[in-house]
């Protein structure tokens, strides 16, 4: 019994490391962002007319209730259904959301390539918590004439997941795993393109 006991323990405790945080600060877009034939970026000056969500249907989906599945994408937060489409929706609503303030005249496309959506199982949300870890590809273009802006740019957008009685407390609050997400995507993406914003109105307030 010890012996099974211990390995029990061992296995469990594999399965929370492997959720552990991993949180990284976003990055707000700069020059250093921009496509080759754009010297400064300016979101104040964009107006976004399409978020374009494309999530490849090469990656890997798990419905295994396991403590860490080994897939792409591990989604639990809607009815079982096209994960595909439901990790779509989103990325759409959330960066749609982040980006909200921008009121330029520029009109242009964000494309987003989903790299990696994979949140908890049922049985990690029960016992563990860990993290949400979220990976995608964004790019900026012209509207008119598809020109680069910004990117091809990695956004690693981890979030901590909760776990135990947290989640079950913020699941009465009506706090769910796609309210978290999706208000953390929208938050992160608001702070990207933010930077260059208030930079811009620096600028012109020194002249």
């Amino acid at each position: 019994m010890r012996i099974k006991t211990f390995f029990a323990t061992v296995i469990f405790a594999l399965g929370a490391s492997a959720c552990a945080p991993i949180i990284e600060q976003p990055t707000r877009l700069s020059s250093i962002d921009a496509g080759p034939s754009v010297a400064v970026v300016d979101p104040s000056q964009w107006h976004v007319k399409d978020v374009r969500v494309n999530v490849p249907r090469t990656l890997h989906v798990s419905e295994a209730n396991m403590f860490y599945p080994i897939a792409d994408i591990v989604w639990r937060g809607d009815p079982y259904g096209d994960r595909y489409e439901q990790v779509a929706k989103i990325i759409d609503d959330a960066v749609t959301q982040g980006v909200q303030h921008l009121h330029g005249r520029q009109e242009v496309y964000i494309d987003i390539d989903v790299l990696r959506f994979h949140a908890l199982t049922e049985k990690a949300r029960l016992f563990v918590g860990g993290t949400h870890s979220i990976r995608y590809m964004m790019t900026v273009r012209d509207a008119k004439t598809g020109a680069i802006l910004v990117g091809p740019k990695e956004v690693v957008a981890d979030i901590v997941a909760l776990g135990g009685r947290k989640a079950i407390e913020a699941e009465r609050r009506g706090i769910t795993q796609k309210v978290r997400i999706t208000s953390h995507l929208a938050a992160m993406t608001r702070e990207m393109f933010e930077g260059a914003e208030v930079d811009a109105r620096r600028m012109a307030d020194n002249g």
